[in-house]
């Protein structure tokens, strides 16, 4: 959705919600009004107009009121009982006024704002005034204008990181550039099959014109430094345990082979980074070689990102990363990853199959913290680290099926999870699995703790976050950033002594 020029148009107004509507492209909230319009016109009733169709009333008022798009057979055919055409309905601007303001309020109450306030849906009734909807489009613009004022290094992080992922969802999370560029490295060393070695890697390097060096002195912030001058990409003596030796220096490589320069901001930094692990990844694994095991693994439903991981000899945040690049372009199957400190603290994530991720007014997800029944927090719970964990949780947005694993890093311990929703599951090793788990949030009362719990210890605790400071530098503002609250004061409540 394109956002309204607010140069041009009061928050609040007609106009702004007008403008708000149109975006080039038709969306549900305004089909539903439009076809409402011409039903209306015609002086029929919803039930009437369900029987024209041969649908339930119950399906036409979901179309109307923008919960459901309609395939465009049944388009055609409601076109046709209104007595219009499809090209009519499909126009992006509101109908009118009014419908321009109620579909500004709709949106709104389906936004980030609504969501981070706690406030729940209510349906624009025909009764409300042009002046209740303006009031209440000034509030929520105003509450979302000071939420971006709120810090403004913080606030462009979280900009940038929701922009991104809107982009990685637009292209289900695809980049054919990407791709390409690593097919034709591959090809250039003579890579035929199997996991990448790397006396491979070491010979992409010799071929792009770089000698790798191992130094016991690097930067201690650093993975890698790469002296463009003399060819040199000098790297760690000790490797990290938690990390594939070979990454550093596709990432290095990476950034010469993507003609990276010095990011002129976050947003520019942030999709370098993205760029680079994904190029990585295309690398470890091959888009051909890596598909046809995913499809293989697909017919034979036992698709696992263990056996991803080991047959192409990564680690399984790399396998997760991957599947998601290539699941729903290549597979056709919707999916969700999500990294999550062991803090709760959400430090990467990636959707594109209607599952709801935290988030704040912004709709940034990183640095928030993930319901307490999903399967990335559940998993910390489980004594057998050696097995993956599968689960599925039933949340308002659909269930979803799960599987986990725990890695560990400097930072502390991280849960790596990819899901897809029920439908999808069939598809999948683990889907016998009995774990079954509710989340209700956003509901206050799915996560928070009990209210007089909340009031006993509010004023009279002072944890220290585990999240890595680095890690909250660009995240959602907060009591104390990183820290779940709950726990807190579970264990105050535990631990207190009695009277």
């Amino acid at each position: 959705m394109i956002a309204a020029d607010r140069s041009r148009s009061e928050p609040g107004t007609a106009a702004a919600a007008a403008e708000a509507a149109t975006s080039g492209e038709v969306d549900a909230l305004t089909l539903g009004r439009r076809i409402r319009e011409h039903r209306t016109a015609r002086g029929l009733t919803l039930g009437e107009l369900a029987r024209a169709i041969d649908r339930a009333p119950s399906q036409v008022s979901a179309i109307e009121n923008g919960k459901r798009e309609p395939r465009l057979s049944m388009l055609r055919t409601i076109a046709l009982a209104l007595g219009t055409t499809v090209d009519e309905l499909l126009r992006a601007d509101a109908p009118s006024e009014r419908a321009a303001l109620e579909i500004a309020v709709e949106r709104a109450q389906r936004g980030p704002v609504f969501s981070a306030l706690g406030l729940d849906p209510f349906r624009v009734a025909k009764t409300m005034s042009d002046q209740t909807l303006q009031t209440i489009l000034a509030l929520h613009n105003e509450i979302d204008r000071l939420h971006r004022e709120r810090a403004a290094t913080p606030e462009e992080a979280r900009r940038a990181n929701a922009e991104l992922r809107a982009e990685m969802r637009a292209r289900d999370n695809f980049y054919p550039e990407l791709e390409r560029v690593a097919a034709e490295l591959l090809e250039a060393v003579g890579h035929t099959g199997g996991p990448v070695s790397h006396q491979l890697v070491a010979d992409m390097a010799s071929h792009l014109g770089y000698s790798l060096h191992y130094v016991g002195d690097l930067p201690h912030s650093t993975r890698s430094v790469t002296d463009k001058r003399h060819g040199r990409i000098y790297l760690p003596t000790q490797q990290s345990p938690s990390r594939d030796s070979r990454s550093p220096i596709l990432q290095a490589l990476a950034s010469h082979l993507l003609h990276h320069e010095e990011p002129r901001d976050y947003g520019e930094f942030l999709r370098q980074r993205v760029e680079t692990n994904y190029l990585t990844a295309a690398i470890l694994l091959p888009e051909q070689a890596a598909v046809r095991f995913l499809a293989e693994a697909k017919n034979l439903r036992r698709i696992s990102m263990e056996e991803l991981r080991d047959h192409f000899a990564v680690s399984y945040e790399t396998a997760g990363h991957r599947f998601t690049n290539l699941a729903t372009a290549r597979l056709e199957i919707p999916v969700h990853f999500m990294k999550v400190h062991e803090s709760g603290t959400i430090i990467k994530a990636y959707e594109n199959d209607r599952v709801r991720f935290p988030s704040d007014a912004l709709g940034a997800v990183e640095g928030t913290t993930v319901c307490r029944n999903w399967t990335a927090r559940t998993v910390f719970d489980v004594e057998d680290r050696f097995s993956p964990w599968y689960q599925y949780t039933d949340t308002p947005s659909g269930t979803f099926w799960c599987t986990s694993r725990i890695e560990k890093a400097k930072e502390g311990e991280y849960s790596v999870s990819v899901g897809v929703p029920f439908e999808h599951v069939k598809w999948f090793r683990g889907r016998e699995t009995p774990h079954r788990a509710v989340s209700r949030c956003p509901d206050p009362s799915c996560c928070q703790a009990p209210e007089g719990l909340a009031d006993k210890w509010a004023d009279a605790s002072w944890p220290a976050a585990r999240t890595p400071t680095s890690l909250l530098a660009a995240l959602p503002t907060g009591t104390f950033p990183g820290v779940d609250q709950t726990e807190v004061y579970e264990f105050l409540e535990q631990h207190a002594p009695t009277a």
